[in-house]
């Protein structure tokens, strides 16, 4: 891996965790705090980070390698809404939905798109612990404008 894209990806990842304004807690039911840093296994796997904003709305951020046509360094950001499921006997479940952008570094091209996360997020109850689903539409806009997607499976740790 080249030393100049993994520190862009550092960069980038500890740029949004130090710009997002620190609001109340928004863990529904759970234990942790606003921020929450996992991992997230599927197209692309790597870290994934979670901010909170309150509990409807939250950035969901990710460093990864993309194993897809690519084969690049993956960076995402993503703005997401919540609407949280009020049937459910323990923790929380929501259904997301979101916007978002995409960087994929790959070698020779770097490939810039918009994303529309749609996942399920679901808190564990008295615990700190969160999990998530995730499929992603893609648009590619650089080089060429192009269709693709992403998909997941996480576990984050919120503190």
């Amino acid at each position: 891996m080249n030393l100049s894209k993994l520190f862009l990806m550092i960069s980038v990842i500890a740029g949004f965790l130090l710009l997002t304004p620190d609001t109340a807690k928004a863990q529904v039911n759970g234990q942790g705090g606003d921020v929450g840093l996992g991992v997230m296994l599927g197209e692309p796997t790597g870290i994934s980070a979670k901010i909170w904003n309150n509990e409807r709305s939250a950035f969901a951020l990710g460093a990864a390698w993309s194993f897809g046509r690519y084969d690049a360094i993956h960076l995402h950001g993503d703005y997401i809404l919540h609407s949280w499921f009020s049937e459910v006997e323990q923790g929380s479940l929501a259904f997301y939905y979101g916007i978002g952008a995409r960087l994929a570094l790959g070698d020779p091209d770097t490939h810039i798109g918009v994303r529309v996360p749609l996942g399920l997020n679901y808190i564990v109850p008295d615990s700190q612990i969160g999990l998530f689903v995730e499929a992603v539409p893609v648009l590619d806009l650089t080089p060429s404008t192009d269709f693709d997607g992403n998909g997941a499976l996480g576990i984050r740790y919120y503190f």
